[in-house]
């Protein structure tokens, strides 16, 4: 049986020996955004392994539209089962379930440089995580790690939702930017699990600000104020803000505006929506205000996206 760590190394070529069966496959390959792969394989002989976790930094000073960052999962112990409706399931993390088939699930995030620099075009590089995400830490490496419960809820979470069509889309784009935030943190480990904001060290307190970013997410078309969030997770709006920041590694505006364009991204290259379209439904009041936010935050106008 191939080792964990094999299967990291072979998820950048998509690819995993053949005496494992694939069960399930999802990708998007959506320009100018992140790219994602997720593979469940059937653990045909009793599988017992760590989950594990694989940054990898790919750097070069004299190729810089070459340089990305990889993420890369490989977790078990969940099970798969054909029935559709497993989705609905609330028996969660899946090695409850009653399914056939136990796993072997695989993850690739593929994030580029141009698409991280939205994250550090105006901040003060002032660690290794800032300068690896601006691509200005000089040297390539590769880092494997443990995949703490933050991270597995995350990953399970991508694999067992509901959501389909647009609603997955938004899901899935909060999700995995979720995950980019607790994967950096393996380059500094002692962090992973404490809180500098007190209130967050009660469940009630985290509870409110992912209850905060559901109701982004459901405002997607449709913004909403800072006091209005605050009112609405019953929380101030200093700890509405702070809190957010903490736990998801960007402010709330930042994060509204890299859903939405990504949400845009989507509804342009994969719906095939026109530029006006996607503008009313984003909550733009003129195409040219969107045209101007999408060219900002991507690099691209939105018109290159139509297929």
């Amino acid at each position: 049986m191939v080792q964990v760590l094999d299967i990291l190394k072979l998820a950048h070529k998509g690819g995993i020996e053949p005496s494992m069966d694939l069960l399930y496959e999802k990708n998007s390959q959506i320009p100018g955004s992140f790219q994602y792969q997720i593979n469940r394989y059937y653990a045909q002989n009793s599988w017992v392994a760590e989950d594990t976790g694989m940054l990898v930094y790919h750097y070069n000073a004299k190729r810089p539209e070459e340089n990305f960052l990889e993420l890369r999962y490989c977790v078990t112990g969940n099970r798969f089962c054909e029935d559709k409706t497993c989705g609905q399931c609330k028996q969660l993390p899946t090695n409850n379930c009653i399914g056939k088939h136990q796993t072997v699930d695989v993850f690739k995030f593929h994030f580029t440089s141009t698409f991280l620099h939205q994250f550090v075009h105006n901040v003060k590089l002032s660690n290794q995580k800032d300068e690896v995400l601006a691509f200005k830490f000089p040297n390539a490496f590769t880092k494997v790690f443990q995949v703490s419960l933050r991270k597995r809820d995350v990953l399970d979470d991508l694999l067992n939702h509901s959501y389909s069509g647009s609603l997955e889309n938004i899901f899935v784009n909060a999700k995995i930017h979720e995950l980019l935030v607790y994967s950096l943190e393996c380059m500094d480990e002692d962090k992973e699990e404490g809180f500098t904001c007190k209130f967050l060290a009660d469940e009630s307190g985290r509870e409110r600000i992912y209850q905060a970013r559901e109701i982004l997410l459901q405002h997607i078309g449709d913004p909403i104020t800072i006091k209005e969030l605050s009112r609405k997770v019953a929380m101030n709006e200093c700890y509405v803000k702070k809190g957010f920041k903490e736990i998801f590694g960007t402010t709330i505006f930042d994060f509204y505006q890299q859903q939405r364009m990504e949400h845009a991204k989507y509804l342009l290259y994969e719906k095939g929506l026109s530029v006006t379209d996607v503008s009313a439904l984003l909550g733009y009041s003129s195409i040219s205000h969107f045209s101007a936010a999408f060219k900002k935050h991507t690099g691209l106008k939105p018109c290159e996206l139509l297929k």
